[in-house]
């Protein structure tokens, strides 16, 4: 079958355990790209002063890029497989404009060397990130609900 062609995301969402394999590798994801941002975040805000940052830096980011990127694969997937109910639904829509922000603050910060500087914009920008993904989280609960 064609993984273009709609059937198949129909047939593969009725297989009593891809849609809850897809959600649990999904909260894996997540727990690597949360996890590790926190830690990372945490750190910048003066928390953990012994430990190096650039050494966090080095271990945290590719963690998370990691994290994001199952969380991306996956939830496309379970998107995949009822892409109407879900786009309707403003849970749903709210999580992918704070994950689009999210994106933006964090190319921000690297961009700027944010790690590096530790100066207040900084601080103000870990704060928010942790705000964002707080926020996405409870979204992507919401979602069931909404």
């Amino acid at each position: 079958m064609d993984a273009l062609d709609p059937g198949f995301w129909a047939s593969l969402a009725s297989h009593p355990w891809v849609y809850p394999a897809l959600e649990a590798l999904h909260l894996m994801g997540l727990g690597a790209l949360f996890g590790s941002l926190l830690v990372l975040e945490l750190r910048l805000l003066g928390w953990g002063r012994q430990l190096d940052v650039q050494g966090l830096v080095r271990l945290a980011v590719p963690l998370a890029l990691a994290g994001f990127a199952v969380c991306l694969v996956t939830g496309a997937g379970m998107f995949a497989t009822q892409p109407w109910e879900l786009w309707v639904n403003r849970a749903f829509r709210l999580k992918l404009l704070l994950i689009l922000l999210a994106g933006l603050n964090a190319a921000w910060f690297h961009w700027r060397r944010g790690a590096a500087r530790a100066d207040g914009l900084s601080r103000l920008q870990c704060l928010l990130s942790v705000g964002i993904w707080i926020a996405v989280i409870i979204c992507g609960r919401w979602i069931a609900y909404a």
